[in-house]
């Protein structure tokens, strides 16, 4: 599993250089509050949104997730655990007046990145 990137994989560079294309700056990689020890993919600061592409495997895409068949307890029991992170971690970070953005690692870069201007804007405009 070494191998598995955590940041920088094919769909979040898709993504990150289209909204960069499109004159948005962001961090990579970066907590969005300092209490929280995750990281979001894009971190947006000033308008208060954070932006997640998730992998379907590791957190369990409805569409494309297939249970492997070794070590099926392991993975059902991971995958669980991941998916209830990411529930935990929305809701502190809306708690804390943060804008959460998932999106699934097959969803089309376009309209990922249409969404994702659309409410950094709307962000920082209202």
């Amino acid at each position: 599993m070494v191998a598995n990137r955590s940041r920088d994989t094919k769909p979040e560079l898709r993504v990150r250089s289209a909204v960069h294309r499109r004159g948005l700056r962001y961090r990579v990689a970066a907590r969005p509050i300092q209490d929280l020890p995750r990281t979001a993919d894009m971190v947006f600061r000033p308008a208060k949104v954070a932006v997640f592409i998730d992998g379907c495997f590791w957190h369990g895409c409805p569409e494309h997730y297939t249970q492997p068949r070794t070590n099926a307890d392991y993975w059902s029991a991971k995958i669980a655990r991941n998916k209830g992170r990411d529930s935990e971690t929305d809701q502190r970070l809306r708690d804390a007046g943060w804008t959460v953005l998932r999106y699934w690692e097959h969803e089309p870069v376009q309209e990922v990145v249409e969404d994702i201007v659309t409410t950094v804007n709307a962000s920082r405009n209202g």
